[in-house]
């Protein structure tokens, strides 16, 4: 306590820190709590942002974009309010809290800034500003919110969503928020490298939800109308053949698949639709069942074809003298071939008659079964089947006859 016998002021060190630097009562406590080390986390102090040289340079761009992305990651970790919503949400992930930078808005980015009446205070504020993460007043545009940066593989930051936890709100405030502006980025675009069959959500949240049920291959677009270019662009890059529409089951996330799906099939991929329960989204499923991770791999499985593309697959005939059989000289297209096609399996003819088979992070390349076609089906059909863990690069190869049990089940065996 403190008091002053000649003008009579006093009271705690919380009024002896609003008197002296003139702040408020939560400016007071945030200071006082950091030299106690209250926000230390792991060691660390929070990181003090610094103004850039130019935040129209992209590189400038990103560099503060970077400070505001960990300084809201650490006051995530000392949060018991978000941590109590990742909770509730069923997203309390130590590994995906890390993994994708979550963060948290609670108001005090202002204080680990230099002090505005400063220049460099000044500076900073204004670049923020002009970034979105400051509004004009002053206040954070994302106060109250999750924080889910999209960081690209290359390590660029395209976009900021911010989702608010409080339930007691006023009428009329958004739930979600971006950076101002196009949006930019995809959000876990790693998964497409492995895996050729992708998972699209219509949110962030959604996104998150699937990852933490064990089902990583997963991205997601800015709403149900939020499909970009960016989008489209690491389907065409990283070879996507299938794509898992997991909208919300209402009628915007149906009527957004739809729009969706056609301008995927435009690309020549195959478009699905995962069906959840009347009126829920991927989050409200995960909170609502006890193994999420083999609850979500039934709806992967019993998701349905919405289009297909047209197939040319290798049709055989069966010549009935010479007991063998023998190609087709033209390729035709089935329906039944489409509607034989399986939800997270992409399977492709190679140009030199190899077969390519892509589930998940396992890719299987089969060579040898035209020649032997060709040769007729006897005792034997002999073909080289290989299998690729992307993940960690093991490869395993051997013959094995289709016809054999034994055979095939010796290769389950050392391929396992």
């Amino acid at each position: 306590l403190y008091h002053c016998f000649g003008c009579g002021a006093g009271g705690s060190v919380l009024d002896w820190v609003m008197k002296t630097e003139s702040v408020s009562l939560r400016r007071a406590y945030e200071s006082l709590r950091g030299m106690l080390g209250g926000d230390v986390i792991g060691g660390k102090e929070p990181p003090v942002l610094q103004f850039v040289a130019d935040v129209e340079s992209e590189a400038s761009r990103q560099t503060l974009l970077s400070q505001v992305v960990e300084f809201y990651h650490h006051t995530l970790l000392a949060a018991p309010e978000a941590q109590a919503y990742l909770a509730k949400r069923g997203l309390h992930h130590p590994e995906l809290v890390s993994h994708f930078r979550l963060g948290f808005a609670n108001r005090t980015l202002a204080y680990r800034l230099p002090p505005k009446k400063l220049k460099a205070g000044a500076v900073v504020r204004s670049q923020l500003q002009q970034l979105g993460v400051l509004r004009e007043t002053g206040h954070e545009h994302f106060h109250g919110s999750l924080v889910v940066p999209v960081i690209g593989m290359d390590g660029i930051i395209g976009e900021l969503y911010g989702r608010k936890i409080s339930d007691g709100l006023k009428s009329g405030t958004p739930l979600h928020l971006y950076l101002p502006g196009q949006h930019r980025g995809v959000w876990n675009e790693a998964a497409m490298v492995a895996s050729r069959s992708i998972i699209l959500c219509e949110s962030l949240i959604d996104a998150l939800s699937f990852w933490v049920a064990g089902h990583r291959h997963v991205t997601c677009t800015y709403g149900v109308n939020g499909l970009t270019d960016d989008h489209l662009a690491a389907f065409k890059r990283h070879g996507v053949k299938q794509v898992l529409i997991a909208f919300d089951n209402d009628a915007a996330g149906n009527d957004g698949a739809v729009t969706v799906a056609a301008r995927l099939v435009e690309l020549g991929l195959e478009a699905w639709r995962v069906v959840f329960p009347q009126g829920m989204d991927a989050n409200s499923y995960l909170c609502s069942v006890k193994e999420p991770e083999q609850e979500f791999g039934l709806l992967l499985d019993g998701a349905q074809l919405m289009n297909s593309t047209p197939l040319e697959p290798l049709v055989m005939e069966v010549n009935e003298e010479k007991a063998s059989v023998v190609p087709v000289a033209e390729p035709v297209t089935t329906s039944s071939l489409a509607a034989g096609s399986l939800s997270g399996v992409v399977v492709e003819r190679l140009d030199n008659g190899d077969i390519m088979i892509g589930l998940g992070a396992h890719q299987w390349r089969v060579r040898g079964i035209r020649e032997a076609m060709r040769k007729g089906i006897g005792s034997t059909l002999k073909v080289n089947a290989q299998v690729l863990d992307k993940d960690s690069g093991v490869l395993f190869a051997d013959t094995v006859d289709l016809l054999s049990s034994r055979s095939r089940y010796g290769y389950v065996r050392m391929a396992s």
